[in-house]
């Protein structure tokens, strides 16, 4: 979670899932970029926005682990190790 671009009430700021930071070397991803962009307030992505899926297929596909790949969970229910998500290409070096 990033937080809130406002302060709150309390004069703290609460968590805000539109808009975050990560910082990810090594692995075979391309240094010095920045993906994605957020708008004048921080409080919306503005272009190309990173889900949390697509951010975890990418590191997943970077380790050599099929994202999409169907485990079975207690009570024999399948499920995949990241659902819906889509390696992004333009991450990679």
């Amino acid at each position: 979670f990033g937080r809130t671009p406002k302060i709150n009430a309390t004069a703290g700021r609460d968590h805000w899932p539109k808009v975050f930071s990560v910082v990810m070397g090594g692995g075979g991803l391309k240094g010095g970029m920045v993906y994605g962009e957020s708008n004048a307030t921080a409080s919306e992505p503005e272009t190309d926005p990173l889900t949390v899926e697509n951010w975890a297929s990418t590191v997943y596909h970077q380790l050599g682990i099929v994202s999409d790949k169907e485990l079975m969970a207690p009570g024999d229910r399948p499920i995949e190790i990241v659902d819906g998500g889509q390696v992004v290409r333009e991450m990679i070096a």
